[in-house]
């Protein structure tokens, strides 16, 4: 599923049009963003927790010249899937 299937879902099963839909998969989107961006977990009862980790710097190779290369450290976002989301998965 793709982000247009996405608000065809929610349209279609919120009875609202397209655009709004739209707008609220896009205000969803860009709440995460901003609270994974600030640091904050967003834990979403049901579904799971998104959250931030950090990734430490590291060595790695370029791969078509086998130079060695410093890999910065960064933050990564990560999701865990909650308990009723496992378990719909596996219905």
């Amino acid at each position: 599923m793709n982000k247009t299937e996405l608000v065809s879902l929610v349209a279609q099963n919120a009875q609202i049009s397209k655009d709004a839909a739209a707008e609220a998969v896009d205000a969803t989107f860009d709440g995460i963003a901003s609270a994974l961006r600030s640091g904050d977990t967003v834990r979403i009862v049901g579904f799971g927790n998104f959250q931030v980790a950090h990734r430490k710097a590291s060595t790695g190779r370029n791969p078509r010249t086998g130079e060695t290369i410093q890999i910065p450290a960064s933050r990564v976002p990560k999701f865990k899937a909650g308990k009723a989301l496992k378990e719909a998965v596996n219905d």
